[in-house]
C-alpha cells in the first residue's frame, strides 16, 4: 500500500497568504530541514562534546590509578624489604660471633647473607659498606668518632651497621664510625 503524493504545491500559490510578519520580532533563521533538526544537531555535538569528555576522564583516571599502583608497590616493596632487615642483621651478627670458623653450617649461613643481599639488591635496596668514604649524612648516621692516623677527617673508618638502599629510595642509613678532625 503506498500513500505517494505529488509535488507540494508552496501556499501562495494556491492563494493562501503568508500570516503578516510582525516588525518587532523577526523570523527565525530555519535550516533547511526545520527547527527539530537544529534541536537534534544541537543535541548530537552535545552527546558528542558529552562523549569527549568521558573519554579524557577515563583516561586520566587510568593514567592516576597507574601511578598510584606504581607507588604502592613501592611502598609495599621497601616495606617488606625492611621487614627482612633483622633477619640480615641477625646472619651478620651469627657470622661475626663465628670468627675464623670453617664448618659447613657457617659456609651455609654465609651463603644465605649472601642470597639475601642479593634479594635486597635487585629489588633496588643495595647494601652500602663503604669504608674510606666522606662522611654523608644522607646516607650514614654517626655512632661514634675516632682519631685515626693516616685517615681524611670526616671519612668513614668502621662500618658498624651496612646501610641498604640510595637516594630517595633508602630503607635505612649505614651506621658509621667517623674520623674526627686532627687538632
Amino acid at each position: 500500500m503506498s500513500t505517494e503524493q505529488g509535488p507540494v504545491t508552496p501556499p501562495e500559490e494556491m492563494g493562501a497568504t503568508p500570516p503578516a510578519q510582525s516588525a518587532d520580532r523577526p523570523e527565525p533563521a530555519e535550516s533547511p530541514q526545520g527547527p527539530e533538526a537544529d534541536d537534534r544537531a544541537a543535541e548530537l555535538d552535545d552527546l558528542r562534546d558529552r562523549w569527549h569528555r568521558a573519554l579524557a576522564d577515563l583516561d586520566n583516571l587510568r593514567k592516576r590509578h597507574a601511578r598510584e599502583l606504581e607507588r604502592e608497590r613501592g611502598t609495599e616493596r621497601a616495606r617488606t624489604a625492611a621487614a627482612w632487615l633483622p633477619v640480615l642483621d641477625n646472619l651478620e651478627l651469627a657470622l661475626a660471633h663465628a670468627g675464623s670458623d670453617s664448618s659447613p653450617v657457617l659456609e651455609g649461613v654465609k651463603a644465605v647473607r649472601d642470597q639475601a643481599v642479593d634479594v635486597l639488591t635487585r629489588l633496588g635496596y643495595p647494601r652500602d659498606d663503604r669504608t674510606g668514604v666522606p662522611f654523608d649524612p644522607a646516607e650514614h648516621e654517626v655512632v661514634g668518632v675516632v682519631e685515626a692516623e693516616g685517615a681524611e677527617p670526616n671519612t668513614v673508618v668502621e662500618v658498624v651497621r651496612p646501610g641498604y638502599g640510595a637516594g630517595d629510595s633508602q630503607l635505612r642509613p649505614a651506621s658509621v664510625i667517623v674520623a674526627k678532625r686532627q687538632e
